[in-house]
């Protein structure tokens, strides 16, 4: 992806000092490196690749190009004395328009690195054709683990949550309070498909069985005959393998169907702050998920996420959050090499502890995995809610070497 100019390099022997598990925090604190350093076309360019008008709109797309102008805002506006640049697109959810925009922004447009990514087919697909010219993503929106296991790379680094992840928190909660029978309704594609896997795998281990699913398409408006299977199926929980607009209108036609009130259990395997709020806590209330951020979740995330609020009129989803956590360590994984070069940024990610307002002490992994802890979280009562976003309890923290699949276990070849 480069066209390699050299400029003068000044500054390694002030880099040795600071290569290692340095933060955010310190490297943004830190006085500015002198304005040389070596970078490809003499700036450095970051693509957000989201859905922007689909099912996944609100939990990523627009938002997630807030969340990079912000983190890159935060940064100074410049890394290496050298602009900082975004350019963002629509996937549509298809994974040859993902692939075809991320081909020409490496070829054509020099970008340096590609976050976002909010669908697991789309993932897949840019991580590859990325991979293969040496480009760096930060997937923060696709769940399937194939991302760092089956499909991992070098380049690739998967950021804010995975399928294997999720069903950890929720599934061990329910199974744990009696829900042991499982019926699925699933996203027909890569996500739905994986998440599916890895819920039944834990609810198997704690005991419990699945005993049916069905596939419904991506972006399925009527859900009526899928929940009618699913409420005569015998289950004590019907598991929702779906995400964003899918699980909104699965768990509102639920409610007009009274499954709920009938004696069946419903878990959100993938839900997000946006959905609760679209819902209403009428209808949400004591849905139980897991998630990786809250927005009012400590100081610092309150302080960052009321400011992402004013610019977006809606409160971060844990991959919003996640995108300028991303951005922001990518940028400084660079000040750090005091280069752009894929490799050596890279390797920078991997020697860092990340610490901001979305991840305390995480870190990358050589398959691409970002450790970090997760959350079990409650929709509150309409009477436990405060304002208007104040929608959530944390019920317990789930440490990340609980969350995760352990490296040594992973079916990465670059974990060995």
């Amino acid at each position: 992806m480069f066209n390699e100019t050299h400029l003068n390099l000044n500054i390694k022997h002030t880099l040795k000092g600071i290569v290692g598990a340095v933060s955010l925090l310190s490297l943004a604190a830190a006085p500015a490196f002198a304005a040389d350093g070596k970078l490809s076309d003499d700036k450095v360019k970051i693509g957000v690749l989201s859905d922007m008008s689909g099912v996944y709109k609100s939990l990523e797309g627009p938002g997630a190009v807030i969340a990079a102008k912000m983190a890159i805002e935060d940064f100074g506006g410049k890394v290496l004395g050298k602009n900082i640049e975004i350019i963002s697109a629509d996937h549509q959810n298809k994974p040859d328009i993902g692939a075809s925009t991320a081909r020409e922004w490496i070829d054509s447009k020099q970008v340096d690195m590609i976050t976002a990514l909010d669908n697991s087919s789309v993932g897949l697909a840019v991580q590859g054709l990325a991979s293969d010219k040496k480009t760096i993503t930060m997937n923060t929106g696709a769940g399937t683990t194939a991302l760092t296991e089956e499909q991992c790379s070098k380049y690739g680094i998967h950021y804010v949550y995975d399928t294997h992840a999720l069903p950890v928190g929720t599934a061990t909660a329910i199974v744990n309070n009696g829900g042991k029978k499982w019926f699925f309704i699933t996203a027909d594609y890569a996500f739905g498909h994986s998440l599916q896997d890895n819920t039944s795998k834990v609810v198997k281990d704690l005991g419990g069985e699945v005993v049916g699913n069905v596939n419904a398409p991506l972006g399925t408006n009527d859900f009526s005959s899928y929940l009618l299977q699913a409420q005569s199926s015998g289950a004590d929980v019907i598991g929702l393998a779906n995400a964003g607009q899918d699980t909104v209108n699965a768990i509102k036609q639920a409610n007009q169907f009274q499954i709920v009130q009938s004696g069946q259990k419903l878990a959100g395997m993938l839900v997000f702050i946006t959905d609760i709020q679209s819902m209403g806590l009428d209808i949400a209330q004591g849905l139980q998920f897991t998630t990786a951020f809250v927005w009012n979740q400590d100081d610092e995330a309150e302080k960052w996420s009321r400011e992402f609020f004013k610019r977006h009129g809606a409160m971060p989803t844990m991959v919003q959050a996640g995108v300028y956590s991303s951005v922001s360590n990518y940028l400084a994984a660079v000040k750090a090499a005091g280069t752009d070069d894929s490799d050596a940024v890279r390797k920078q990610l991997g020697e860092m502890k990340l610490n901001d307002m979305f991840v305390k002490n995480g870190e990358i992994l050589s398959n691409g995995l970002m450790l970090h802890d997760m959350y079990l979280v409650e929709a509150k009562k309409p009477g436990e809610s405060k304002e208007e976003w104040d929608l959530l309890n944390v019920i317990s923290k789930i440490p990340a070497k609980d969350a995760y699949i352990p490296l040594a276990e992973s079916a990465c070849a670059l974990a060995k």
